[in-house]
Protein backbone atom coordinates (compact mmCIF):
# COMPACT_ATOMS: atom_id res chain seq x y z
CA UNK A 1 0.00 0.00 0.00
CA UNK A 2 1.11 3.55 -0.69
CA UNK A 3 2.13 5.38 2.51
CA UNK A 4 0.68 8.67 3.71
CA UNK A 5 1.31 10.77 6.79
CA UNK A 6 -1.75 11.98 8.71
CA UNK A 7 -1.64 14.68 11.38
CA UNK A 8 -3.72 13.28 14.23
CA UNK A 9 -4.65 15.42 17.22
CA UNK A 10 -7.25 13.06 18.66
CA UNK A 11 -10.11 15.40 17.80
CA UNK A 12 -13.16 14.89 15.64
CA UNK A 13 -11.69 16.43 12.49
CA UNK A 14 -8.33 14.69 12.47
CA UNK A 15 -9.98 11.34 13.20
CA UNK A 16 -12.18 11.83 10.14
CA UNK A 17 -9.16 12.83 8.05
CA UNK A 18 -7.39 9.63 9.13
CA UNK A 19 -10.43 7.57 8.14
CA UNK A 20 -10.59 9.34 4.78
CA UNK A 21 -6.91 8.64 4.12
CA UNK A 22 -7.00 4.98 5.11
CA UNK A 23 -10.52 3.67 4.66
CA UNK A 24 -11.64 5.81 1.72
CA UNK A 25 -8.45 6.63 -0.18
CA UNK A 26 -6.58 3.40 0.55
CA UNK A 27 -3.33 4.72 2.00
CA UNK A 28 -1.21 2.99 4.62
CA UNK A 29 -1.42 5.67 7.29
CA UNK A 30 1.47 6.85 9.43
CA UNK A 31 -0.15 9.01 12.08
CA UNK A 32 1.75 11.88 13.68
CA UNK A 33 0.64 13.52 16.93
CA UNK A 34 2.44 16.50 18.44
CA UNK A 35 2.52 16.95 22.20
CA UNK A 36 3.06 20.69 22.13
CA UNK A 37 2.31 21.58 25.73
CA UNK A 38 -1.42 21.97 25.08
CA UNK A 39 -3.51 22.41 28.20
CA UNK A 40 -5.96 19.84 26.83
CA UNK A 41 -3.30 17.10 26.79
CA UNK A 42 -6.02 14.49 27.27
CA UNK A 43 -6.33 14.63 23.47
CA UNK A 44 -3.02 12.72 23.25
CA UNK A 45 -4.70 9.67 24.78
CA UNK A 46 -7.58 10.13 22.36
CA UNK A 47 -5.14 10.16 19.43
CA UNK A 48 -3.74 6.79 20.50
CA UNK A 49 -7.23 5.32 20.74
CA UNK A 50 -8.22 6.68 17.33
CA UNK A 51 -5.01 5.47 15.64
CA UNK A 52 -5.68 1.95 16.90
CA UNK A 53 -9.37 1.98 15.98
CA UNK A 54 -8.73 3.20 12.45
CA UNK A 55 -5.80 0.88 11.77
CA UNK A 56 -2.87 3.26 11.40
CA UNK A 57 0.24 1.26 10.55
CA UNK A 58 2.27 3.56 12.80
CA UNK A 59 1.49 6.22 15.37
CA UNK A 60 4.32 8.52 16.39
CA UNK A 61 3.98 11.07 19.20
CA UNK A 62 6.49 13.91 19.04
CA UNK A 63 7.34 16.17 21.97
CA UNK A 64 7.62 19.88 21.13
CA UNK A 65 6.73 22.24 23.95
CA UNK A 66 5.27 25.46 22.53
CA UNK A 67 4.66 26.76 26.05
CA UNK A 68 8.17 28.18 25.69
CA UNK A 69 6.56 30.82 23.45
CA UNK A 70 3.05 30.97 24.89
CA UNK A 71 0.86 33.46 23.06
CA UNK A 72 -2.27 31.31 23.13
CA UNK A 73 -4.94 30.22 25.57
CA UNK A 74 -3.91 26.65 24.75
CA UNK A 75 -0.26 27.10 25.74
CA UNK A 76 -0.41 29.67 28.54
CA UNK A 77 -2.59 30.80 31.43
CA UNK A 78 -4.85 32.94 29.23
CA UNK A 79 -8.50 31.92 29.91
CA UNK A 80 -10.22 29.78 27.29
CA UNK A 81 -13.30 31.65 25.98
CA UNK A 82 -16.63 30.03 26.79
CA UNK A 83 -20.24 30.59 25.86
CA UNK A 84 -19.57 32.39 22.57
CA UNK A 85 -22.06 32.36 19.70
CA UNK A 86 -20.85 30.97 16.36
CA UNK A 87 -21.05 34.45 14.79
CA UNK A 88 -18.71 35.77 17.48
CA UNK A 89 -16.29 32.89 16.90
CA UNK A 90 -16.07 33.84 13.22
CA UNK A 91 -15.52 37.56 13.83
CA UNK A 92 -11.76 37.49 14.39
CA UNK A 93 -8.75 35.36 15.29
CA UNK A 94 -9.44 33.88 18.74
CA UNK A 95 -7.03 33.60 21.68
CA UNK A 96 -7.05 29.82 21.15
CA UNK A 97 -5.03 30.36 17.96
CA UNK A 98 -1.54 28.93 18.57
CA UNK A 99 1.03 31.03 16.66
CA UNK A 100 2.15 29.22 13.48
CA UNK A 101 0.97 25.85 14.84
CA UNK A 102 -0.15 24.31 11.56
CA UNK A 103 2.97 25.57 9.79
CA UNK A 104 5.05 23.82 12.44
CA UNK A 105 2.94 20.66 12.38
CA UNK A 106 2.94 20.37 8.61
CA UNK A 107 6.71 20.91 8.57
CA UNK A 108 7.10 18.00 10.98
CA UNK A 109 4.70 15.90 8.91
CA UNK A 110 6.73 16.76 5.80
CA UNK A 111 9.96 15.59 7.42
CA UNK A 112 8.24 12.41 8.62
CA UNK A 113 6.80 11.82 5.15
CA UNK A 114 10.17 12.23 3.47
CA UNK A 115 11.73 9.65 5.77
CA UNK A 116 8.84 7.20 5.23
CA UNK A 117 8.82 7.68 1.47
CA UNK A 118 5.35 9.21 1.50
CA UNK A 119 4.31 11.96 -0.90
CA UNK A 120 0.84 12.44 0.59
CA UNK A 121 0.08 14.35 3.81
CA UNK A 122 -3.38 14.67 5.35
CA UNK A 123 -4.56 17.42 7.70
CA UNK A 124 -8.05 17.88 9.14
CA UNK A 125 -8.62 21.62 8.72
CA UNK A 126 -12.15 22.67 7.77
CA UNK A 127 -14.30 25.65 6.83
CA UNK A 128 -15.56 26.34 10.35
CA UNK A 129 -11.94 26.69 11.49
CA UNK A 130 -10.61 28.89 8.72
CA UNK A 131 -13.08 31.67 9.48
CA UNK A 132 -10.98 32.28 12.60
CA UNK A 133 -7.64 30.54 12.08
CA UNK A 134 -5.36 31.79 9.28
CA UNK A 135 -3.45 28.50 9.10
CA UNK A 136 -6.62 26.54 8.29
CA UNK A 137 -7.42 28.41 5.08
CA UNK A 138 -7.23 26.98 1.54
CA UNK A 139 -4.57 29.49 0.49
CA UNK A 140 -2.33 28.35 3.34
CA UNK A 141 -2.69 24.69 2.37
CA UNK A 142 -1.90 25.51 -1.26
CA UNK A 143 1.13 27.60 -0.28
CA UNK A 144 2.50 24.88 1.96
CA UNK A 145 2.12 22.35 -0.84
CA UNK A 146 4.23 24.59 -3.07
CA UNK A 147 6.81 24.96 -0.31
CA UNK A 148 7.02 21.18 0.21
CA UNK A 149 8.02 20.66 -3.40
CA UNK A 150 10.95 23.10 -3.31
CA UNK A 151 12.14 22.52 0.26
CA UNK A 152 12.84 18.78 0.28
CA UNK A 153 15.24 16.31 -1.29
CA UNK A 154 12.30 14.24 -2.55
CA UNK A 155 10.64 17.31 -4.06
CA UNK A 156 13.64 18.53 -6.04
CA UNK A 157 14.50 15.00 -7.22
CA UNK A 158 11.16 14.51 -8.95
CA UNK A 159 8.70 13.64 -6.20
CA UNK A 160 5.49 15.62 -5.97
CA UNK A 161 3.99 16.23 -2.55
CA UNK A 162 0.25 16.64 -2.11
CA UNK A 163 -1.24 18.21 1.00
CA UNK A 164 -4.71 16.72 1.38
CA UNK A 165 -7.31 18.68 3.33
CA UNK A 166 -10.37 16.49 2.71
CA UNK A 167 -12.59 18.37 5.16
CA UNK A 168 -11.71 21.90 4.18
CA UNK A 169 -15.04 22.70 2.51
CA UNK A 170 -17.23 20.65 4.86
CA UNK A 171 -19.34 21.82 7.77
CA UNK A 172 -18.98 20.07 11.12
CA UNK A 173 -22.20 18.15 10.41
CA UNK A 174 -20.89 17.00 7.03
CA UNK A 175 -17.62 15.91 8.63
CA UNK A 176 -19.52 13.82 11.19
CA UNK A 177 -21.67 12.23 8.47
CA UNK A 178 -18.54 11.37 6.48
CA UNK A 179 -16.86 9.90 9.55
CA UNK A 180 -19.89 7.80 10.45
CA UNK A 181 -19.96 6.42 6.90
CA UNK A 182 -16.29 5.45 7.31
CA UNK A 183 -16.78 3.82 10.71
CA UNK A 184 -15.18 6.45 12.96
CA UNK A 185 -15.99 5.88 16.64
CA UNK A 186 -16.37 9.46 17.83
CA UNK A 187 -16.64 8.35 21.46
CA UNK A 188 -12.85 7.84 21.28
CA UNK A 189 -12.16 11.44 20.22
CA UNK A 190 -11.65 14.57 22.30
CA UNK A 191 -12.28 18.17 21.21
CA UNK A 192 -12.58 20.28 24.38
CA UNK A 193 -10.05 23.06 25.03
CA UNK A 194 -10.76 23.17 28.78
CA UNK A 195 -11.45 19.63 29.98
CA UNK A 196 -12.21 18.71 33.56
CA UNK A 197 -9.85 16.75 35.81
CA UNK A 198 -11.20 13.42 34.55
CA UNK A 199 -11.09 14.48 30.90
CA UNK A 200 -14.75 15.34 30.57
CA UNK A 201 -15.57 18.09 28.06
CA UNK A 202 -16.58 21.49 29.43
CA UNK A 203 -19.42 21.87 26.93
CA UNK A 204 -18.97 25.63 26.63
CA UNK A 205 -15.65 26.39 24.87
CA UNK A 206 -15.70 27.16 21.14
CA UNK A 207 -14.66 23.63 20.24
CA UNK A 208 -17.37 22.04 22.38
CA UNK A 209 -20.04 24.39 21.01
CA UNK A 210 -19.13 23.55 17.41
CA UNK A 211 -18.93 19.83 18.19
CA UNK A 212 -22.33 19.78 19.90
CA UNK A 213 -23.94 21.75 17.09
CA UNK A 214 -22.35 19.47 14.49
CA UNK A 215 -23.78 16.31 15.99
CA UNK A 216 -27.20 17.93 16.34
CA UNK A 217 -27.19 19.14 12.71
CA UNK A 218 -26.00 15.73 11.48
CA UNK A 219 -28.75 13.96 13.39
CA UNK A 220 -26.16 11.76 15.10
CA UNK A 221 -26.12 11.05 18.84
CA UNK A 222 -23.27 12.93 20.53
CA UNK A 223 -21.17 10.41 22.50
CA UNK A 224 -19.14 13.09 24.30
CA UNK A 225 -18.86 13.07 28.12
CA UNK A 226 -19.71 16.62 29.16
CA UNK A 227 -19.13 18.06 32.62
CA UNK A 228 -22.71 19.35 32.74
Amino acid sequence: MTPAVVLLSGGLDSATALAAAGRRDGFACHALTVAYGQRHAVELEAASRVARQLGAVEHKVMQLDLRAFGGSALTSDVPVPKGRAEAEMASGIPVTYVPARNTIFLSLALAFAEVRGALDIYVGVNCQDYSGYPDCRPEFIAAFGSLANVATKAGVEGGRYTIHAPLIHLSKADIIKLGVSLGVDYSLTHSCYAPGPEGQACGACDSCVLRRAGFAAAGVADPTRYAS
